[in-house]
């Protein structure tokens, strides 16, 4: 049996437990992370870091302390977050997009961890008309209750694909006529001198270390904001929605 437990600081839910964690892999449910003890062994807890690597399930190692905090229950060394969304197949959704004759607005999203980032972005990106947001399996912000919040119940309204990676999402969107275009300081284009109106899918880049060079080898184009001040960044969730601004602009 599959035990859930609802944090009541922020409604999110979570799997206690090994077994339970082991079932819920097993079930196909979808788990945003699990938290493992360090140190921690058995073979029990073999068997469930093996599951982990077996299924590319995002976990990191954490003290014995942080699964406390995470929850008051016997937890035996590990406790898993179960997303309150279920996601998208990448293929399903360009298939649903070509079926209804739109013309993608798409998001990739590289290894941007913060949850209220990740929140702020969903929010714009309802607002702003985009199709769906590509995230990977691994390093990505988790949909948890700051997601929720942040995003205004956004969340539930935007398909949200998990890819197992990015370089990979690209060449599949690629091939179906997408453009990709990276949002980066490293090029002498601006935004507003590229193309949004025809099919295209914006790429954001962490909030600390950008876009991975290995995806930005591969983008069709990229582009940055004209910056004035002093500081010479934004804030992802500002620069995203920018772009996403941009792109109204132009399709309107």
């Amino acid at each position: 049996m599959v035990f859930l437990y609802l944090c009541p600081m922020e409604k999110e839910h979570q799997i206690f437990g090994i077994r339970a964690i082991l079932e819920a892999i097993d079930a196909g449910a979808a788990i945003d992370k699990v938290f493992v003890q360090k140190e921690a062994s058995g073979d029990l807890m073999k068997k469930l870091l093996a599951a982990l690597k077996r299924n590319n399930v995002n976990h990191a190692f954490v003290p014995i302390e942080k699964l406390n905090r995470l929850t008051p229950n016997n937890h035996q060394g590990a406790v898993a977050t179960i997303s309150p969304i279920a996601f998208y197949d990448l293929d399903i959704l360009l298939e649903e997009l070509n079926s209804a004759n739109k013309t993608p607005l798409l998001l990739i999203l590289d290894q941007i961890s913060d949850a209220r980032n990740f929140g702020a972005i969903i929010r714009t990106a309802e607002c702003t008309g985009v199709h769906g947001i590509i995230i990977s399996k691994s390093g990505a912000a988790p949909v948890n209750g700051d997601t929720v919040k942040t995003s205004a119940g956004a969340v539930f309204n935007m398909p949200i694909c998990k890819v197992e990676h990015i370089k990979d999402a690209i060449f599949t969107l690629q091939a179906s006529g997408i453009k990709t275009v990276a949002a980066t300081e490293k090029t002498d284009q601006l935004l507003y001198d590229v193309s949004f109106s025809e099919p295209v899918a914006i790429i954001m880049g962490s909030e600390d270390r950008g876009i991975n060079p290995s995806v930005l080898k591969i983008v069709d184009e990229k582009a940055k904001l004209p910056m004035f001040g002093n500081i010479g960044s934004l804030n992802v969730s500002v620069a995203c929605g920018a772009f996403l601004y941009e792109a109204v602009r132009q399709r309107q």
